[in-house]
């Protein structure tokens, strides 16, 4: 174990997760934002649904491990809220299953400590001409805007009923101008521009919980700060915020 020990923020999910350090993506970003303040621990699973999430919850997430993580960012369903294929495979999870797979990840996560905080992220949009573009035309029949809307608004109303965190991403991101191909890599997964956002979403949340500590990056403290107290801001802060360097060295010097 490499110390000193670091609150732990645990990113949970499918492919949307495992290719979030890609591409500009915004697990790689929230290091970047984090860094001297947290550890961002990735753990994504391209093609999983919340069936699969349920088989490895207690081996991800040991109910007995020495140190349980302070924040998990978990997202399935784009690939639960699928059609059914016609073979009877594919990774479709119907809806009712859905939820309470969902519930189910909720409350394993409540029982790691009273300290664990939990925010779920509801299936982004789709653009389903680009899927038929870079995949199939059957692969835009299996996944549709509309099948994704079902699932995140699932999601949602089970994060309000289960007093968790969620971020509507499948609103969220039609909101943006042209967000089809802005957003996106290949009309699933997302592209530098779509996960900015999806940061901007996550650090609002984080500014505006009345946690206890705070999870908001200004207010985490700074790994050995005394030993030199003027370092270079993140540029993606710069990026997501305006922040000028200056400003924010005179943030971390009141600190």
């Amino acid at each position: 174990m490499v110390g000193p020990m670091r609150p732990q923020f645990v990113l949970f999910g499918s492919s949307i997760v495992q290719f979030s350090y890609g591409n500009e993506g915004w697990g790689s970003i929230l290091a970047d934002i984090y860094a001297r303040k947290a550890d961002i621990l990735l753990r994504g699973y391209s093609g999983w649904t919340s069936r699969h999430a349920l088989q490895v919850l207690d081996q991800v997430f040991p109910k007995d491990a020495v140190v349980q993580p302070s924040l998990v960012i978990a997202y399935f369903g784009g690939n639960d809220s699928m059609r059914p294929h016609p073979s009877g495979l594919g990774p479709h999870v119907p809806l009712p299953e859905y939820i309470e797979n969902m519930r189910k990840i909720s409350i394993h996560l409540k029982s790691l400590s009273e300290k664990t905080r939990i925010i779920f992220l509801s299936a982004p949009p789709v653009h389903e001409e680009k899927i038929r573009e870079t995949f199939s035309d059957s692969a835009a029949e299996l996944r549709t805007n509309e099948s994704c809307r079902i699932y995140a608004e699932a999601c949602l109303e089970l994060c309000r009923e289960m007093d968790v965190k969620g971020i509507d991403l499948w609103t969220t991101l039609q909101e943006n101008d042209g967000w089809q191909t802005a957003c996106f890599t290949d009309g699933i997964h997302l592209s530098a521009e779509g996960s900015k956002i999806v940061v901007k979403e996550i650090l609002k949340v984080l500014r505006e919980a009345d946690w206890e500590p705070s999870l908001h990056w200004k207010s985490m403290p700074t790994e050995f700060e005394h030993v030199l107290r003027n370092y270079p801001v993140s540029s993606h802060l710069k990026t997501l915020f305006g922040v000028s360097e200056v400003n924010f060295l005179r943030h971390m010097q009141r600190e």
